[in-house]
């Protein structure tokens, strides 16, 4: 796949401040550069639409309202579903029900939508050999070998929700991708990992294996987000319940030793850095995702109703193993935080997003 073409702004090298950009229309950074999203401009009709009351609609309407948008995944994706089972000593916050792999699938889809439907940024060119990481529902990995049928695709998770049937090229395997890799050094020419917050302790670790195991020419590409929900124009009460939110992760993060802030502070161009993958070809692309369909602009109106419905369908999954078994909290106690975190996800008034990024790099020739 050839790399995007840009729209003709230069934006700012990695690690340096970055010049705003249009949200509506996102840059994708040139090799060596990162790019940042503006504010999300709201929209006035919708914005006209609302009172003081007003929410997006209770949880039905919300899914009645994306049926159209989710119906053609659902109808067959829904065997993923698997029952968990734990691989040896490892432990991973998230469920792996129906329910939460329906969000997992919706939140691929929403990644399309924010990528411009494309599977990956990278300017990835024949790749005949790749690793997807932490693969979940193994839907990236499918999509992937169904457009590259030549191509050798590993999909790795801790679970084996996957479905039976994938195509001839496409295979997983359960491996915990926070030990020691056992595959051997130049073995793949791609190598994606995607939403691994809160799974991973040492990252520039798993940078470093990641350029082990790429080929010489080879490229990571590593989407993720962080769980931090503001608002750019003000709509937000300074005693907002996401301030809860993501301090509950983060005492989370600090006790269990695995961050769920990964795309803070450009921190994955530092492990790239330091992995050595060559500086000229480290990119950060960052986004915003909105919540809900207050944005202005039209795909953004799309990718915040996949993200509203995904976040509330997978709201209780999201708090449920760091609540009461990392946190230490009373049920009862976490179901009052997970019902103001619903209130305030479809409350219309409230202009949210939460941000993430997308860097790749090329290991030197």
């Amino acid at each position: 796949m050839t790399q995007p073409a840009p729209t003709g702004e230069t934006p700012s090298p990695a690690g340096s401040p970055s010049a705003e950009n249009s949200a509506a229309s996102p840059r994708t950074a040139a090799p060596g550069q990162t790019t940042e999203q503006a504010p999300i401009e709201v929209d006035a009709a919708f914005v006209r639409n609302s009172d003081a009351d007003s929410v997006h609609g209770d949880g039905d309407s919300v899914l009645e309202s994306t049926a159209s948008l989710t119906s053609s995944i659902f109808n067959y994706r829904k065997v993923h579903g698997r029952t968990f089972q734990n691989f040896k000593d490892a432990e991973y916050w998230g469920p792996n029900d129906d329910k939460q792999n329906d969000a997992l699938d919706l939140h691929h889809h929403m990644t399309l939508l924010l990528h411009d439907d494309k599977l990956y940024l990278a300017p990835v060119e024949n790749a005949q050999s790749v690793l997807d990481v932490g693969t979940g529902t193994g839907i990236w990995a499918i999509d992937f070998a169904d457009q590259h049928p030549s191509a050798e695709v590993i999909g790795t998770d801790l679970s084996p929700i996957q479905p039976s049937w994938t195509p001839p090229n496409c295979k997983f395997e359960l491996d915990d991708a926070s030990l020691d890799w056992t595959y051997a050094d130049n073995s793949f020419d791609f190598i994606h990992i995607r939403y691994l917050l809160g799974s991973i302790p040492d990252w520039q670790k798993l940078y470093q294996q990641a350029f082990r195991c790429l080929k010489p020419g080879g490229w990571i590409e590593h989407t993720d987000s962080d769980v931090r929900i503001q608002a750019d124009d003000g709509s937000l009460p300074k005693d907002n319940v996401f301030r809860t939110w993501e301090q509950f992760f983060r005492d989370a993060g600090d006790k269990i030793g695995r961050t769920f802030n990964v795309t803070e502070n450009d921190k994955q161009v530092d492990w790239a850095t330091e992995a050595g993958f060559d500086p000229a070809t480290i990119t950060l692309r960052k986004h915003k995702v909105p919540f809900g369909s207050w944005p202005a602009e039209r795909k953004l109106k799309t990718i915040g109703v996949y993200n509203l419905t995904a976040t509330v369908e997978g709201l209780e999954g999201y708090g449920l193993f760091v609540g009461t078994q990392v946190l230490g909290w009373d049920l009862a106690e976490l179901h009052v935080l997970l019902a103001k975190m619903r209130s305030a996800l479809l409350n219309s008034n409230y202009h949210v997003y939460n941000s993430g990024a997308t860097l790749y790099a090329q290991k030197p020739q």
